[in-house]
């Protein structure tokens, strides 16, 4: 049988799609990252990859090997944990997804208590705005704040975080105060937009007397990072829609100040999403409870800095 290593670096290749950032994510050289799937290749007997000077791609037998390959490295994870199970001493990389303000303010404090507890963990931490395929992407477990996807996913769910429409004070002075939804439409107010393949942020839905109500809001500013939207807000280039945890400084200082607080955004769900397994590997079992309980603490703490008027 080809080595595991192999096999490995492989799966990592076909998923990511390129050989570097597969090399990256396995903590070695792209030279060695190169040998082992050539490796693999001279023991098959077949081409897995097509390479050209800018891309690399599965060829028709690397398909078929593909889904394989993956069984087999589940088989061995399955082995490993029930093992560690057992003896009650987890260890290896956990492979941990989260969007950014999520990441920033809620997980990666935490890695670093979950680490100190559990040292053989060795976390692996991915901070993306994007939606991203856990399955696909070879990830253990990964964090959504809004509308959960419809997968095979198992879900963890964390708690409901408030979010707040809001502006910087010079914006407001410069545009006026928008009270609904309605006004961001009629007023052509400029909305700061979280955009990237798939996303629905073009269109907000807000509470309103008659039901929530989805407003097809519009602005000269886009992009796929949370963090540089809520620059642009405290720079006074647009009205915002942000979970509170993530502005709730700036908005106990008064730097940025709720909008459309007749219609307010509903609360988004914050989730743990994680891939079915007949026995669920305890290093992921152990970081969704520890995650949970801090998750939880922090997020208390974080809305008492400010409270949503309701």
């Amino acid at each position: 049988m080809a080595g595991i290593n192999n096999i490995r670096m492989f799966v990592r290749v076909y998923e990511l799609g390129n050989m570097s950032a597969a090399a990256r994510d396995l903590q070695v050289s792209a030279a060695v990252a190169s040998s082992r799937v050539a490796d693999l290749e001279r023991h098959l007997g077949i081409r897995l990859f097509t390479r050209t000077t800018r891309s690399i791609q599965p060829t028709e037998q690397g398909r078929i090997y593909y889904p394989k390959a993956v069984q087999v490295l589940e088989a061995l994870e399955e082995a490993e944990a029930a093992v560690q199970e057992i003896t009650h001493h987890p260890r290896g990389s956990l492979y941990v997804s989260a969007p950014l303000g999520v990441g920033r303010r809620l997980i990666a404090p935490n890695v670093v208590l979950f680490q100190d507890q559990y040292p053989d963990i060795h976390v692996r931490l991915r901070l993306s705005d994007r939606r991203v395929d856990l399955t696909g992407e070879g990830l253990d477990v990964g964090f959504l704040l809004g509308d959960l996807p419809d997968s095979g996913l198992k879900v963890r769910s964390l708690g409901d975080c408030p979010r707040v429409l809001c502006a910087a004070p010079t914006y407001i002075a410069r545009r006026g105060l928008p009270r609904t939804g309605a006004d961001l439409i009629g007023q052509g107010h400029d909305c700061l937009l979280l955009r990237f393949p798939g996303s629905r942020e073009f269109r907000w839905t807000l509470q309103t007397p008659e039901g929530p109500q989805a407003f097809n809001v519009k602005g000269p500013y886009a992009c796929d990072d949370g963090d540089v939207l809520t620059a642009w807000a405290l720079d006074g280039r647009g009205v915002v829609l942000k979970p509170v945890f993530d502005v709730a400084e700036h908005l106990a200082s008064g730097a940025l100040i709720p909008v459309c607080e007749e219609t307010p955004p509903p609360d988004a769900r914050l989730a743990c999403l994680f891939p079915h397994k007949r026995n669920q590997d305890p290093k992921s079992r152990l970081f969704i409870e520890f995650m949970a309980g801090r998750i939880k603490t922090v997020l208390r703490a974080r809305n008492r800095i400010y409270q949503l008027p309701r």
